[in-house]
């Protein structure tokens, strides 16, 4: 028996994509429906209910104001990319439900270890899964009992060694955000030293080259990563190539819709056998956490193949360089306090008093900026996740909030 819903027409799939093209300018939070329906409305009728909601009521990324969290828009090849995911629905656990899949993955990773000085490793749905996965294996390879990392370190640090059942010690921070390396402890034989590539907060880069005998030494490199592929930036990552594992959200600066994530070793081989698995019901050893996963490499290779490296970088750079033409016009008035110069695309900057800064806030375009506490003071926080944002327009709005603090 055929079921058209497994089987859509030609103007099935146009009416599906058609809302990504459309101009939705009103939108209600509120379903049709309150009860789970009894009867279905058929695909058709429920595309047009729901498309207002989600493409009216969304925060879109590309606008041209749109600076305020490290969530970049995402080119229209991975739109295309994870429509063919969802039809073919592959499972990368079994190689005969996944013939292909599993090789785009392989691609993505023999592309871009080699910029980190890994051998090898696999994707994820991001850095809080590729985190946890580094340091599984540095607790089981290299025999770790505790983790060191900086205050400013990514929460899903703490959540690793809570898993893990690890020790965390968290080290202070200096005053641009860096993990302070003379507060690291002397003795790391049984420690994971964790750095960070780029912190939530403030975007700031430990010292990477940092000179510590450490049982494991893993990067934390979610949003910065992509940088290293960037000949005018890569010498901000410098030491990278020294970890033992490598962590990188490929749904930050490599403009993937999310999931997507990339853990990368020094040592693949050990640490595969370090976290594989098998069972009677699998044809191949399953590597990682994850069980069931899906072809998440596709969108990767299809925008890298689409970009070419040129391209990628092109982006990067763009990106980072609007961030600094922000700075620039921030830092061209007195009232404004300017945390640091971007390392990596993010700006934190805010008036004399925690209620200035909030009241400002309030007055800037939604999407346009993020609010955060940050070493016992309110910020607002700038992040270049977004390649066509037009400083001018942000610009103005900032401005044009400013003229009620302006003495």
């Amino acid at each position: 028996m055929d079921d058209e819903s497994f089987q859509p027409t030609h103007l099935d799939l146009l009416a599906g994509i058609r809302p990504l093209v459309e101009n939705f300018t009103n939108s209600t939070d509120e379903l049709c429906f309150e009860n789970l329906p009894e009867f279905g409305i058929g695909e058709r009728k429920t595309i047009e209910a729901l498309a207002p909601i989600v493409f009216g009521g969304a925060a879109h990324l590309g606008a041209a104001h749109a600076f305020a969290h490290m969530d970049p828009p995402t080119p229209w090849i991975t739109w295309i990319t994870t429509l063919w995911n969802a039809s073919l629905n592959q499972n990368l656990l079994h190689p005969d439900v996944s013939p292909k899949a599993t090789m785009f993955e392989n691609q993505v990773i023999q592309w871009l270890a080699p910029f980190y000085n890994m051998s090898g490793g696999h994707m994820t749905p991001g850095s809080t899964i590729s985190n946890l996965t580094a340091l599984w294996v540095a607790r089981d390879t290299a025999r770790i009992d505790r983790i060191v990392t900086s205050m400013d370190s990514h929460l899903s640090i703490q959540k690793a060694a809570n898993i893990l059942g690890l020790k965390l010690l968290k080290v202070t921070t200096n005053l641009k955000g860096e993990i302070d390396v003379n507060e690291i402890p002397q003795d790391l034989s049984t420690s994971a030293l964790v750095l960070t590539a780029g912190t939530t907060a403030s975007g700031a880069i430990d010292d990477l080259r940092v000179k510590k005998e450490a049982a494991w030494l893993h990067i934390d490199a979610a949003w910065a990563g992509p940088l290293r592929l960037s000949e005018n930036f890569t010498n901000i990552l410098d030491g990278i190539e020294n970890a033992d594992s490598v962590s990188i959200s490929g749904h930050k600066w490599f403009f993937q819709p999310k999931e997507s994530g990339l853990i990368l070793f020094k040592e693949v081989c050990t640490a595969n056998k370090t976290i594989s698995a098998s069972s009677g019901y699998l044809t191949t050893r399953n590597v990682g956490i994850l069980g069931s996963h899906g072809a998440i490499a596709l969108p990767l290779m299809a925008t890298l193949i689409a970009w070419g490296k040129s391209g990628l970088i092109e982006r990067l750079e763009r990106s980072m360089n609007r961030s600094i033409q922000l700075w620039e016009n921030l830092n061209e008035h007195s009232e404004i306090i300017v945390f640091n110069k971007p390392t990596t695309g993010v700006i934190l900057w805010r008036l004399n008093t925690h209620d200035q800064t909030k009241e400002l806030f309030s007055l800037l375009p939604t999407g346009s900026a993020s609010f955060i506490e940050y070493k016992n003071q309110f910020w607002i926080r700038n992040v270049a996740a977004n390649p066509s944002v037009d400083v001018e327009v942000l610009w103005e709005n900032i401005d044009r909030a400013l003229i009620k603090f302006k003495k």
